[in-house]
């Protein structure tokens, strides 16, 4: 066997003992678990692009905002359900400043991350009538979403969307809306895995087409602002985050503060429902919950037995990380702005060594930097390559869990490698690429 940085003899036996039949199929936390474990035993390092989670500090006004709620005594107090007012008038004017979208305050549900947010979307979004009850993913995605639906007994469909672009979108989503079992359209964007963006026209088609066949679309910014190729970071000026809302009244925008704030460990999110869809009266939501209104069933009916609520102090610090950005004096692009440059030059290094990129295009144009891309190798298969990589100290996850039809990608996410990791990353590609020549 070739010599590889990572002793061969280590990451062998560690995939053996972890019990998974097939490494390059592995959810992302037990890829997680398995190169820890590599990590401990080998005593060494790994260029770690598995998961994605922030590298950066987290904001310290929100940090701050806590400690002083917490020395309060809020910690021993249940918040109200559909969240503190303070924090629903900043996520009200947050979504106006940067989406440039009227939304109700009343609508604006503090959530415990966007994970409760789209499992609470679900819940409610799927039920509102009678046997209209799936879940369309517009694909690449996030594997746990389909985990969530799995969960819940209900079914989804997906395709990948990288080949139905622009004009082509149209005519492939109406394939599916219309069967009419369709209840609920799900995508990210910037879409994890791919970092592909719609554009407004496809953003249009989305929309216009959710209204004619009454189907809900949850959008999900989880990298909410990160498309660096525009200036997101002014409130209330243009350019602004692109949305389906423009488009529609059926729309649910999910926000995550865990990238855009570096607030992950604190898990709070947002669920913002836009005001015509929270007052509609759907019937049939009356078979789960007290009410047929669908903003009622979707606070004191999922989000009330999900959680019962979003961390109290977790609330105070979102809320003054979302003062502090609307009044100017918060930059979170800015502050986030490093992934995309840590992206250009990744991507550099592996493209020198025989590595090529999956997704590379949106539409006409260069995909933009970002926290995440994609990567294959010739010769090797998506899932193959995972495992071969672990030899070499790297890590990142299979497209094919993701609902890419690229099976031959893997998606590397660029938050946790640090500066001093890049010298690195490149040798250990050069002796992959070494070992691996290209024919």
């Amino acid at each position: 066997m070739q010599a590889t940085p990572i002793k061969s003899e280590i990451v062998f036996e560690k995939i053996k003992a972890s019990g998974l039949p097939n490494v390059g199929k592995a959810s992302i936390r037990e890829l997680v678990r398995l190169v820890n474990e590599i990590e401990i035993a080998s005593g060494e390092k790994f260029i770690r692009m598995e998961m994605g989670v922030p590298g950066l500090e987290p904001a310290k006004v929100g940090v701050e905002a806590e400690i002083v709620a917490l020395r309060s005594g809020v910690a021993s107090k249940y918040p109200m359900i559909d969240g503190i007012p303070a924090l629903k008038t900043e996520i009200s004017l947050f979504v106006k400043n940067f989406i440039n979208v009227d939304v109700d305050e009343k609508y604006c549900i503090p959530t415990v991350g966007s994970m409760q947010g789209g499992m609470a979307s679900f819940l409610v979004g799927n039920r509102c009538q009678v046997g209209k009850d799936k879940t369309l993913f517009v694909d690449p995605g996030f594997p746990v979403q389909k985990q969530q639906l799995r969960v819940l007994g209900m079914g989804y469909e997906t395709f990948d969307v990288y080949n139905y672009r622009g004009a082509k979108l149209k005519a492939k989503l109406e394939s599916y809306l219309s069967k009419g079992d369709i209840a609920t359209i799900i995508y990210s964007n910037p879409n994890n895995p791919s970092w592909i963006c719609f554009t407004e026209e496809e953003l249009q088609v989305i929309g216009e087409l959710a209204t004619k066949y009454n189907v809900i679309v949850i959008e999900d910014l989880a990298y909410f602002a990160m498309d660096f190729r525009k200036d997101l970071s002014k409130p209330g000026e243009a350019p602004y985050q692109a949305t389906v809302a423009n488009y529609t009244d059926n729309y649910i925008l999910l926000i995550s503060s865990s990238k855009a704030f570096s607030y992950a460990g604190q898990r709070i999110g947002m669920l913002v429902i836009s005001n015509a869809l929270a007052k509609k009266q759907f019937p049939d939501l009356k078979r789960f919950f007290s009410s047929d209104i669908f903003g009622y069933a979707m606070v004191y009916g999922a989000v009330y037995s999900l959680s019962s609520g979003t961390s109290h102090s977790a609330q105070y610090g979102l809320a003054a990380i979302l003062k502090a950005v609307n009044c100017g004096e918060f930059n979170f692009v800015e502050s986030v702005r490093v992934y995309g440059e840590r992206a250009k030059l990744m991507k550099a290094i592996f493209l020198k060594n025989g590595f090529r990129l999956v997704y590379d295009m949106d539409e006409d144009q260069p995909l933009a930097d970002g926290f995440y891309f994609t990567i294959s190798y010739p010769g090797f298969s998506g899932e193959k390559l995972i495992e071969e990589l672990l030899y070499y100290g790297v890590s990142a996850i299979s497209l094919s869990i993701t609902g890419s039809e690229r099976i031959e990608g893997l998606r590397a996410c660029v938050s946790q490698v640090q500066d001093g990791q890049i010298p690195v990353l490149e040798q250990r590609l050069a002796t992959f690429h070494k070992n691996h020549p290209v024919v």
